[in-house]
Protein backbone atom coordinates (compact mmCIF):
# COMPACT_ATOMS: atom_id res chain seq x y z
CA UNK A 1 0.00 0.00 0.00
CA UNK A 2 2.79 2.44 0.87
CA UNK A 3 4.56 1.67 -2.40
CA UNK A 4 1.38 2.39 -4.38
CA UNK A 5 0.89 5.65 -2.52
CA UNK A 6 4.45 6.73 -3.29
CA UNK A 7 3.96 5.96 -6.97
CA UNK A 8 0.69 7.94 -7.02
CA UNK A 9 2.42 10.86 -5.30
CA UNK A 10 5.23 10.80 -7.86
CA UNK A 11 2.71 10.81 -10.72
CA UNK A 12 0.80 13.73 -9.21
CA UNK A 13 4.07 15.65 -8.71
CA UNK A 14 5.03 15.06 -12.34
CA UNK A 15 1.64 16.32 -13.54
CA UNK A 16 1.86 19.44 -11.39
CA UNK A 17 5.37 20.22 -12.61
CA UNK A 18 4.19 19.89 -16.20
CA UNK A 19 1.16 22.11 -15.53
CA UNK A 20 3.31 24.83 -14.00
CA UNK A 21 5.22 25.01 -17.27
CA UNK A 22 2.33 24.55 -19.70
CA UNK A 23 -0.96 25.80 -18.23
CA UNK A 24 -2.02 29.14 -19.71
CA UNK A 25 -5.62 30.25 -19.09
CA UNK A 26 -5.45 32.66 -22.04
CA UNK A 27 -5.11 29.86 -24.58
CA UNK A 28 -8.17 28.72 -26.49
CA UNK A 29 -9.66 25.38 -25.48
CA UNK A 30 -8.34 23.88 -28.73
CA UNK A 31 -4.80 25.15 -28.07
CA UNK A 32 -4.81 23.86 -24.50
CA UNK A 33 -6.18 20.44 -25.47
CA UNK A 34 -3.50 20.22 -28.18
CA UNK A 35 -0.83 20.58 -25.48
CA UNK A 36 -2.58 18.29 -23.01
CA UNK A 37 -3.51 15.62 -25.56
CA UNK A 38 -0.17 15.33 -27.33
CA UNK A 39 1.65 15.21 -23.97
CA UNK A 40 -0.32 12.10 -22.94
CA UNK A 41 -1.94 13.71 -19.89
CA UNK A 42 -5.43 14.05 -21.42
CA UNK A 43 -5.84 10.25 -21.50
CA UNK A 44 -2.94 8.80 -19.45
CA UNK A 45 -4.46 5.30 -19.36
CA UNK A 46 -4.07 4.92 -23.13
CA UNK A 47 -0.91 3.22 -24.44
CA UNK A 48 2.11 5.40 -25.17
CA UNK A 49 1.73 4.84 -28.93
CA UNK A 50 -1.87 6.08 -28.69
CA UNK A 51 -1.28 9.50 -27.09
CA UNK A 52 -1.34 8.13 -23.55
CA UNK A 53 1.09 7.30 -20.77
CA UNK A 54 0.32 3.60 -20.28
CA UNK A 55 -0.92 4.17 -16.72
CA UNK A 56 -3.52 2.08 -14.88
CA UNK A 57 -7.09 3.34 -14.64
CA UNK A 58 -6.56 4.20 -10.95
CA UNK A 59 -3.41 6.16 -11.71
CA UNK A 60 -5.30 7.88 -14.50
CA UNK A 61 -7.75 9.10 -11.86
CA UNK A 62 -4.77 10.42 -9.86
CA UNK A 63 -3.73 12.43 -12.92
CA UNK A 64 -7.22 13.83 -13.44
CA UNK A 65 -7.47 14.86 -9.80
CA UNK A 66 -4.06 16.52 -9.91
CA UNK A 67 -5.18 18.58 -12.92
CA UNK A 68 -8.45 19.55 -11.19
CA UNK A 69 -6.70 20.47 -7.93
CA UNK A 70 -4.19 22.60 -9.81
CA UNK A 71 -7.06 24.57 -11.30
CA UNK A 72 -6.47 23.65 -14.95
CA UNK A 73 -8.97 22.19 -17.40
CA UNK A 74 -8.70 18.45 -17.91
CA UNK A 75 -9.11 16.36 -21.02
CA UNK A 76 -12.21 16.38 -23.24
CA UNK A 77 -15.33 14.90 -21.69
CA UNK A 78 -17.61 12.45 -23.47
CA UNK A 79 -17.66 9.04 -25.11
CA UNK A 80 -14.67 9.65 -27.36
CA UNK A 81 -12.19 9.52 -24.48
CA UNK A 82 -14.18 6.95 -22.49
CA UNK A 83 -15.01 4.44 -25.23
CA UNK A 84 -13.78 5.18 -28.74
CA UNK A 85 -10.15 5.98 -27.94
CA UNK A 86 -9.38 2.80 -25.93
CA UNK A 87 -11.22 0.69 -28.51
CA UNK A 88 -9.28 2.15 -31.45
CA UNK A 89 -6.03 1.98 -29.47
CA UNK A 90 -6.65 -1.76 -28.97
CA UNK A 91 -7.95 -2.79 -32.39
CA UNK A 92 -7.04 0.00 -34.82
CA UNK A 93 -4.04 0.38 -37.08
CA UNK A 94 -1.40 2.97 -36.22
CA UNK A 95 -2.76 5.15 -39.03
CA UNK A 96 -6.25 4.99 -37.47
CA UNK A 97 -4.82 5.77 -34.03
CA UNK A 98 -2.94 8.74 -35.43
CA UNK A 99 -6.11 10.03 -37.09
CA UNK A 100 -8.98 9.23 -34.73
CA UNK A 101 -7.37 9.02 -31.29
CA UNK A 102 -5.37 12.19 -31.83
CA UNK A 103 -8.55 14.10 -32.65
CA UNK A 104 -10.19 12.62 -29.55
CA UNK A 105 -7.48 13.50 -27.01
CA UNK A 106 -7.13 17.00 -28.48
CA UNK A 107 -10.90 17.53 -28.42
CA UNK A 108 -11.29 18.13 -32.15
CA UNK A 109 -13.93 15.42 -32.59
CA UNK A 110 -16.77 14.33 -30.29
CA UNK A 111 -18.22 10.81 -30.50
CA UNK A 112 -21.46 8.95 -29.84
CA UNK A 113 -22.29 5.24 -29.75
CA UNK A 114 -24.44 3.66 -32.48
CA UNK A 115 -24.97 0.18 -31.00
CA UNK A 116 -28.51 -0.45 -29.68
CA UNK A 117 -31.48 -0.88 -32.00
CA UNK A 118 -35.24 -1.12 -31.40
CA UNK A 119 -35.01 -4.90 -31.87
CA UNK A 120 -31.51 -5.39 -30.51
CA UNK A 121 -30.99 -3.93 -27.09
CA UNK A 122 -30.08 -6.64 -24.60
CA UNK A 123 -29.53 -8.95 -27.56
CA UNK A 124 -27.06 -6.58 -29.19
CA UNK A 125 -25.70 -9.28 -31.52
CA UNK A 126 -29.17 -9.45 -33.06
CA UNK A 127 -28.69 -6.06 -34.75
CA UNK A 128 -30.05 -5.70 -38.28
CA UNK A 129 -28.50 -2.44 -39.49
CA UNK A 130 -26.85 -3.39 -42.78
CA UNK A 131 -23.64 -2.17 -44.38
CA UNK A 132 -23.09 -3.15 -48.04
CA UNK A 133 -19.70 -2.76 -49.72
CA UNK A 134 -19.58 -0.39 -52.70
CA UNK A 135 -16.02 -0.06 -53.90
CA UNK A 136 -13.92 1.74 -51.31
CA UNK A 137 -16.86 2.53 -49.05
CA UNK A 138 -19.85 0.97 -47.30
CA UNK A 139 -23.48 2.02 -47.66
CA UNK A 140 -25.38 1.76 -44.37
CA UNK A 141 -29.11 1.46 -43.74
CA UNK A 142 -30.85 0.89 -40.42
CA UNK A 143 -31.99 2.47 -37.16
CA UNK A 144 -30.22 3.00 -33.84
CA UNK A 145 -31.71 4.10 -30.52
CA UNK A 146 -30.60 5.32 -27.06
CA UNK A 147 -27.74 7.23 -28.68
CA UNK A 148 -26.25 9.30 -25.86
CA UNK A 149 -24.83 12.73 -26.69
CA UNK A 150 -25.61 12.27 -30.37
CA UNK A 151 -26.60 15.91 -30.81
CA UNK A 152 -23.01 17.08 -30.23
CA UNK A 153 -21.22 14.19 -31.96
CA UNK A 154 -18.98 14.46 -35.02
CA UNK A 155 -18.41 10.70 -35.32
CA UNK A 156 -20.27 7.58 -34.22
CA UNK A 157 -19.09 4.14 -33.11
CA UNK A 158 -21.25 2.17 -35.52
CA UNK A 159 -22.00 -1.54 -35.39
CA UNK A 160 -23.47 -2.88 -38.63
CA UNK A 161 -23.99 -6.30 -40.16
CA UNK A 162 -21.62 -6.80 -43.07
CA UNK A 163 -22.12 -10.54 -43.64
CA UNK A 164 -25.77 -11.53 -42.99
CA UNK A 165 -25.17 -15.16 -43.96
CA UNK A 166 -22.45 -15.57 -41.32
CA UNK A 167 -23.31 -16.74 -37.78
CA UNK A 168 -24.90 -14.19 -35.46
CA UNK A 169 -21.79 -13.02 -33.60
CA UNK A 170 -19.67 -12.92 -36.74
CA UNK A 171 -20.53 -10.89 -39.77
CA UNK A 172 -20.65 -7.69 -37.68
CA UNK A 173 -18.18 -4.83 -38.23
CA UNK A 174 -17.24 -1.76 -36.15
CA UNK A 175 -17.09 1.51 -38.12
CA UNK A 176 -16.18 5.13 -37.43
CA UNK A 177 -19.19 6.88 -38.98
CA UNK A 178 -19.40 10.58 -39.92
CA UNK A 179 -22.46 12.03 -38.15
CA UNK A 180 -22.57 15.20 -40.28
CA UNK A 181 -23.60 13.54 -43.56
CA UNK A 182 -27.08 13.82 -45.05
CA UNK A 183 -27.75 10.09 -44.63
CA UNK A 184 -27.78 10.43 -40.83
CA UNK A 185 -31.02 11.71 -39.26
CA UNK A 186 -30.85 12.25 -35.50
CA UNK A 187 -33.99 12.80 -33.40
CA UNK A 188 -33.94 13.56 -29.65
CA UNK A 189 -35.85 11.40 -27.16
CA UNK A 190 -37.36 13.34 -24.25
CA UNK A 191 -36.90 11.51 -20.94
CA UNK A 192 -38.97 11.59 -17.76
CA UNK A 193 -36.22 13.76 -16.25
CA UNK A 194 -37.10 16.49 -18.75
CA UNK A 195 -33.78 16.11 -20.55
CA UNK A 196 -33.02 14.66 -23.97
CA UNK A 197 -29.61 13.07 -23.54
CA UNK A 198 -30.67 10.09 -25.68
CA UNK A 199 -31.53 10.11 -29.37
CA UNK A 200 -32.73 7.79 -32.09
CA UNK A 201 -30.73 7.76 -35.31
CA UNK A 202 -31.94 6.78 -38.76
CA UNK A 203 -29.28 5.75 -41.29
CA UNK A 204 -30.45 6.00 -44.89
CA UNK A 205 -27.76 5.29 -47.49
CA UNK A 206 -25.13 6.67 -45.14
CA UNK A 207 -21.58 6.28 -46.43
CA UNK A 208 -18.56 5.05 -44.48
CA UNK A 209 -15.12 4.63 -46.08
CA UNK A 210 -13.57 1.18 -45.93
CA UNK A 211 -10.54 2.50 -44.05
CA UNK A 212 -12.96 3.46 -41.23
CA UNK A 213 -13.47 -0.22 -40.34
CA UNK A 214 -11.84 -0.67 -36.91
CA UNK A 215 -10.44 -4.15 -36.38
CA UNK A 216 -10.95 -7.01 -38.79
CA UNK A 217 -13.87 -6.99 -41.18
CA UNK A 218 -16.77 -9.14 -39.88
CA UNK A 219 -15.08 -9.42 -36.47
CA UNK A 220 -16.66 -6.34 -34.95
CA UNK A 221 -18.17 -8.31 -32.06
CA UNK A 222 -14.74 -8.62 -30.47
CA UNK A 223 -14.15 -4.89 -31.02
CA UNK A 224 -17.57 -4.08 -29.55
CA UNK A 225 -16.76 -6.10 -26.43
CA UNK A 226 -13.74 -3.88 -25.84
CA UNK A 227 -16.00 -0.83 -26.12
CA UNK A 228 -18.55 -2.36 -23.73
CA UNK A 229 -15.89 -3.38 -21.21
CA UNK A 230 -14.64 0.21 -21.08
CA UNK A 231 -18.21 1.45 -20.77
CA UNK A 232 -18.97 -0.82 -17.80
CA UNK A 233 -15.70 0.02 -16.09
CA UNK A 234 -16.32 3.73 -16.59
CA UNK A 235 -19.89 3.52 -15.29
CA UNK A 236 -19.09 1.21 -12.39
CA UNK A 237 -18.92 1.99 -8.68
CA UNK A 238 -15.46 2.49 -7.22
CA UNK A 239 -13.86 3.90 -10.35
CA UNK A 240 -13.72 7.37 -8.91
CA UNK A 241 -14.19 10.65 -10.69
CA UNK A 242 -11.78 13.47 -10.91
CA UNK A 243 -14.14 16.36 -10.63
CA UNK A 244 -13.14 19.68 -12.09
CA UNK A 245 -14.33 21.27 -15.30
CA UNK A 246 -16.05 19.02 -17.85
CA UNK A 247 -15.86 20.63 -21.28
CA UNK A 248 -17.70 19.17 -24.29
CA UNK A 249 -15.37 18.58 -27.25
CA UNK A 250 -16.01 18.62 -30.96
CA UNK A 251 -17.09 21.04 -33.66
CA UNK A 252 -20.76 21.32 -32.66
CA UNK A 253 -20.49 22.31 -28.99
CA UNK A 254 -18.67 25.54 -29.90
CA UNK A 255 -16.09 25.39 -27.10
CA UNK A 256 -12.87 25.00 -29.09
CA UNK A 257 -12.40 28.70 -29.84
CA UNK A 258 -13.29 29.87 -26.34
CA UNK A 259 -10.76 30.98 -23.70
CA UNK A 260 -9.84 27.90 -21.65
CA UNK A 261 -9.45 29.88 -18.43
CA UNK A 262 -13.18 30.61 -18.52
CA UNK A 263 -13.78 26.90 -17.83
CA UNK A 264 -11.26 26.60 -15.00
CA UNK A 265 -12.75 25.97 -11.56
CA UNK A 266 -10.01 27.37 -9.33
CA UNK A 267 -6.81 29.39 -9.39
CA UNK A 268 -3.58 27.38 -9.63
CA UNK A 269 -1.64 26.92 -6.40
CA UNK A 270 1.74 28.60 -6.30
CA UNK A 271 4.78 26.40 -6.60
CA UNK A 272 6.15 27.40 -3.21
CA UNK A 273 3.03 26.12 -1.45
CA UNK A 274 3.25 22.69 -3.03
CA UNK A 275 3.84 19.82 -0.64
CA UNK A 276 3.77 16.07 -0.77
CA UNK A 277 0.72 16.06 1.43
CA UNK A 278 -1.21 18.04 -1.18
CA UNK A 279 -0.52 15.41 -3.84
CA UNK A 280 -2.12 12.57 -1.90
CA UNK A 281 -5.31 11.37 -3.60
CA UNK A 282 -8.36 12.77 -1.86
CA UNK A 283 -10.65 10.30 -0.18
CA UNK A 284 -13.69 9.58 -2.32
CA UNK A 285 -16.95 10.99 -1.07
CA UNK A 286 -19.49 8.53 0.25
CA UNK A 287 -22.62 8.22 -1.93
CA UNK A 288 -24.56 8.72 1.34
CA UNK A 289 -22.85 11.99 2.29
CA UNK A 290 -25.35 14.45 0.79
CA UNK A 291 -28.35 12.46 1.99
CA UNK A 292 -26.94 12.24 5.53
CA UNK A 293 -26.76 16.02 5.71
CA UNK A 294 -30.24 16.31 4.20
CA UNK A 295 -31.69 13.85 6.74
CA UNK A 296 -30.08 15.70 9.64
CA UNK A 297 -31.43 18.99 8.33
CA UNK A 298 -35.10 17.98 8.14
CA UNK A 299 -35.17 15.63 11.12
CA UNK A 300 -35.50 12.39 9.11
CA UNK A 301 -32.26 11.13 10.66
CA UNK A 302 -34.29 10.24 13.76
CA UNK A 303 -35.94 7.43 11.77
CA UNK A 304 -33.90 4.25 12.48
CA UNK A 305 -34.84 2.67 9.13
CA UNK A 306 -33.56 5.73 7.26
CA UNK A 307 -30.31 5.61 9.26
CA UNK A 308 -30.04 1.92 8.40
CA UNK A 309 -30.47 2.60 4.66
CA UNK A 310 -27.91 5.43 4.79
CA UNK A 311 -25.42 2.99 6.32
CA UNK A 312 -26.24 0.46 3.58
CA UNK A 313 -25.62 3.16 0.98
CA UNK A 314 -22.25 4.03 2.52
CA UNK A 315 -21.30 0.32 2.65
CA UNK A 316 -22.13 -0.14 -1.04
CA UNK A 317 -19.87 2.78 -1.89
CA UNK A 318 -17.05 1.37 0.23
CA UNK A 319 -17.41 -2.09 -1.32
CA UNK A 320 -17.18 -0.54 -4.77
CA UNK A 321 -14.08 1.41 -3.75
CA UNK A 322 -12.39 -1.61 -2.17
CA UNK A 323 -13.16 -3.77 -5.20
CA UNK A 324 -11.51 -1.11 -7.36
CA UNK A 325 -8.42 -1.11 -5.13
CA UNK A 326 -8.31 -4.92 -5.11
CA UNK A 327 -8.52 -4.99 -8.90
CA UNK A 328 -5.78 -2.38 -9.17
CA UNK A 329 -3.46 -4.40 -6.91
CA UNK A 330 -4.19 -7.62 -8.77
CA UNK A 331 -3.45 -6.06 -12.15
CA UNK A 332 -0.27 -4.45 -10.82
CA UNK A 333 0.85 -7.98 -9.89
CA UNK A 334 0.16 -9.21 -13.43
CA UNK A 335 -3.23 -10.80 -12.76
CA UNK A 336 -6.85 -9.91 -13.32
CA UNK A 337 -10.26 -10.42 -11.72
CA UNK A 338 -12.80 -11.71 -14.18
CA UNK A 339 -16.10 -9.87 -14.38
CA UNK A 340 -14.98 -6.91 -12.26
CA UNK A 341 -16.35 -4.37 -14.73
CA UNK A 342 -19.73 -6.13 -14.66
CA UNK A 343 -19.71 -6.28 -10.86
CA UNK A 344 -18.82 -2.59 -10.65
CA UNK A 345 -21.69 -1.72 -12.97
CA UNK A 346 -24.13 -3.70 -10.79
CA UNK A 347 -22.85 -1.89 -7.70
CA UNK A 348 -23.38 1.47 -9.40
CA UNK A 349 -26.96 0.52 -10.24
CA UNK A 350 -27.60 -0.58 -6.65
CA UNK A 351 -26.18 2.69 -5.31
CA UNK A 352 -28.29 4.88 -7.57
CA UNK A 353 -31.41 2.82 -6.81
CA UNK A 354 -30.90 3.12 -3.06
CA UNK A 355 -30.17 6.85 -3.40
CA UNK A 356 -33.56 7.16 -5.11
CA UNK A 357 -35.44 5.20 -2.47
CA UNK A 358 -33.92 6.69 0.67
CA UNK A 359 -33.76 10.18 -0.85
CA UNK A 360 -37.52 10.19 -1.52
CA UNK A 361 -38.21 8.83 1.96
CA UNK A 362 -36.18 11.67 3.47
CA UNK A 363 -37.94 14.23 1.26
CA UNK A 364 -41.39 12.99 2.26
CA UNK A 365 -44.33 14.66 0.47
CA UNK A 366 -41.94 17.18 -1.13
CA UNK A 367 -40.58 14.28 -3.18
CA UNK A 368 -43.67 14.56 -5.41
CA UNK A 369 -42.43 17.95 -6.65
CA UNK A 370 -39.82 18.35 -9.39
CA UNK A 371 -38.33 21.17 -11.45
CA UNK A 372 -37.71 20.61 -15.15
CA UNK A 373 -36.33 24.06 -15.98
CA UNK A 374 -34.16 26.67 -14.31
CA UNK A 375 -37.17 28.89 -13.67
CA UNK A 376 -39.08 26.00 -12.12
CA UNK A 377 -36.14 25.22 -9.85
CA UNK A 378 -36.05 28.79 -8.57
CA UNK A 379 -39.77 28.59 -7.80
CA UNK A 380 -39.35 25.17 -6.16
CA UNK A 381 -36.47 26.38 -4.01
CA UNK A 382 -38.49 29.41 -2.91
CA UNK A 383 -41.60 27.34 -2.13
CA UNK A 384 -39.84 24.58 -0.18
CA UNK A 385 -36.78 26.33 1.20
CA UNK A 386 -34.86 23.24 0.10
CA UNK A 387 -32.20 23.84 -2.60
CA UNK A 388 -31.36 20.12 -2.66
CA UNK A 389 -34.85 18.90 -3.54
CA UNK A 390 -34.47 19.19 -7.33
CA UNK A 391 -31.30 17.08 -7.14
CA UNK A 392 -33.05 14.46 -5.00
CA UNK A 393 -36.02 14.15 -7.34
CA UNK A 394 -33.79 14.34 -10.41
CA UNK A 395 -31.79 11.38 -9.10
CA UNK A 396 -35.02 9.51 -8.41
CA UNK A 397 -36.28 10.00 -11.97
CA UNK A 398 -32.89 9.13 -13.48
CA UNK A 399 -32.48 5.98 -11.35
CA UNK A 400 -34.59 3.92 -13.76
CA UNK A 401 -31.86 4.22 -16.42
CA UNK A 402 -28.77 2.51 -14.86
CA UNK A 403 -30.38 -0.97 -14.75
CA UNK A 404 -30.79 -0.67 -18.54
CA UNK A 405 -28.01 1.34 -20.20
CA UNK A 406 -24.52 -0.07 -20.63
CA UNK A 407 -26.02 -3.57 -20.62
CA UNK A 408 -29.01 -4.52 -18.46
CA UNK A 409 -28.61 -6.04 -15.00
CA UNK A 410 -29.65 -9.38 -16.46
CA UNK A 411 -26.93 -9.19 -19.10
CA UNK A 412 -24.30 -8.35 -16.46
CA UNK A 413 -25.35 -11.36 -14.38
CA UNK A 414 -25.37 -13.64 -17.42
CA UNK A 415 -21.81 -12.57 -18.28
CA UNK A 416 -20.61 -13.17 -14.71
CA UNK A 417 -22.38 -16.54 -14.55
CA UNK A 418 -21.29 -17.86 -17.93
CA UNK A 419 -17.86 -16.31 -18.52
CA UNK A 420 -16.55 -16.01 -14.96
CA UNK A 421 -18.25 -18.78 -12.96
CA UNK A 422 -18.47 -21.20 -15.89
CA UNK A 423 -22.19 -21.88 -15.48
CA UNK A 424 -24.10 -23.40 -18.41
CA UNK A 425 -25.31 -20.94 -21.03
CA UNK A 426 -28.99 -20.36 -21.52
CA UNK A 427 -30.46 -22.56 -24.28
CA UNK A 428 -30.49 -20.94 -27.68
CA UNK A 429 -29.87 -21.46 -31.35
CA UNK A 430 -26.76 -23.23 -32.58
CA UNK A 431 -24.08 -20.50 -32.67
CA UNK A 432 -23.00 -21.71 -36.12
CA UNK A 433 -26.45 -20.97 -37.63
CA UNK A 434 -26.26 -18.17 -40.22
CA UNK A 435 -27.87 -14.98 -38.93
CA UNK A 436 -30.15 -14.81 -41.97
CA UNK A 437 -31.74 -18.10 -40.87
CA UNK A 438 -32.42 -17.09 -37.26
CA UNK A 439 -35.93 -16.03 -36.15
CA UNK A 440 -36.05 -12.26 -35.81
CA UNK A 441 -37.19 -10.30 -32.74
Amino acid sequence: MDETRTDSTDIAEEVRAWLEDQWDPDLTVAQWWERLGVSGWAAPSLPKDAFGRGLSRSDGVVVQRAIAEFGAVGGPSGLGLLLAAPTIATHGTQAQIDTYVRDIVTGQQAWCQLFSEPGAGSDLAGLTTRAVRDGDEWVVNGQKVWTSLGSTADLGMLLARTAPDAPKHTGISWFACDMHQSGVDLRPLREMTGHAMFNEVFLTDAHVPHDAVIGDLNQGWAVANTTLANERAGLGAGGGGAGGAMVTPGTIAGNLSRRVGDFATAKPEKKKTRSKASTQPKKRRSPAELLIGYAKGNGAAADPTIRQDLVRLHILGELGRLNSERHKATRAAGGDIGGMANIAKLYMRAIVGLQRDVGLRIAGPQGMLHAYTGEQKEALDAATGNPFLAMITGTALYAQAPPIYGGTDQIQRNIIGERVLGLPKEPGADPSTPFSQLPKN
